[in-house]
């Protein structure tokens, strides 16, 4: 068994990202900006963000935070969005979730600028994505394709099997493996609570994406041996063996399920941290202007 380590491929991702960074600022270049607008207090979002922007720091990126307590209207909302589209200073922007019930986040999302839309989660990016178009991967997709390039996981003609059909995880990563690329050339199957007898789909693909959020769900013998699996969720759940009270889960059994694999990603550890790689070589490719809308 082999560890798919996110601590390992995430210092080797933000080392090669610091490198272009100072060849930029050596040409005149500014480096690449990314601003978060994050909305009222949650303790989760208020984490997710601090480690946003500390990471951006450790490449050398500048970052903003704008805060709006949440009372502000959808209307302010947009309004501020706007005016950051407009900010040429400014490469790349997301708007932290969750939102108030009361503001619509397909509106917000549809409000981001293709162009700064480094969450990846516009319909044009999407649609691009689907046309295998140059475009901003979502985060949490794009982070487990440079884990897999990390690696040099070959996954061309593999069969794999990805739990669940988010517009986050899932819907993304069943076309990204399907895509003639490389991490890619995959035979997909993209299962989700309707499906039957997913244990016999699991048991016999290559890759296991596991991307549910239900902790400990995916099981031994729903694993064949010598499986690559990949677990995207992560779950507070009850320990009596911290101080706190919780841990963090992932979506697989991975005590049980390890020893099968060839390869497997730990939580904490894996995806999480490879997520935060991929939202700043978003933002370092918006930088660059690599990608013409």
């Amino acid at each position: 068994m082999n560890l798919l380590d996110g601590k390992v491929a995430s210092a080797v991702w933000k080392y090669t990202m610091a490198e272009e960074v100072k060849a930029m600022v050596s040409k005149g270049q500014r480096p690449p900006h990314l601003c978060a607008i994050l909305v009222g207090n949650n303790g989760a979002s208020e984490t997710y963000v601090a480690s946003k922007v500390k990471n951006c720091a450790e490449v050398g990126f500048e970052s903003s935070l704008i805060r709006f307590e949440d009372t502000i209207t959808e209307a302010e909302l947009l309004q501020k969005i706007k005016e950051i589209n407009q900010d040429d200073s400014i490469d790349g922007l997301i708007v932290q979730l969750p939102l108030p019930p009361r503001i619509s986040v397909q509106k917000v999302t549809e409000a981001i600028s293709p162009s700064k839309d480094v969450d990846g989660f516009h319909p044009i990016n999407s649609g691009r994505m689907l046309q295998n178009l140059p475009c901003y991967i979502p985060a949490t997709p794009y982070g487990i394709l440079l884990m897999l390039e990390h690696f040099k996981i070959n996954t061309t003609g593999k069969s794999c099997a990805i739990i669940g059909r988010s517009n986050i995880v899932g819907m993304p990563m069943s076309v990204l493996m399907a895509l003639n690329n490389e991490p890619g050339n995959c035979t997909v199957t993209l299962c989700h609570s309707r499906t039957k007898d997913l244990g016999s789909v699991t048991s016999k693909s290559d890759i296991i994406i596991a991307a549910l959020g239900k902790p400990y769900f995916l099981k031994a013998d729903m694993v064949r041996e010598g499986a690559i699996v990949i677990d995207v969720g992560i779950t507070r759940v009850p320990s009596d063996k911290t101080k706190s009270g919780f841990k963090l889960a992932g979506d697989v059994d991975f005590d049980n399920v390890a020893p099968k694999c060839s390869w497997i990603s730990p939580v904490p550890g894996g995806v999480g941290l490879m997520t935060i790689i991929g939202l700043l070589k978003n933002t370092l490719r918006a930088a660059k202007k690599e990608i013409s809308f």
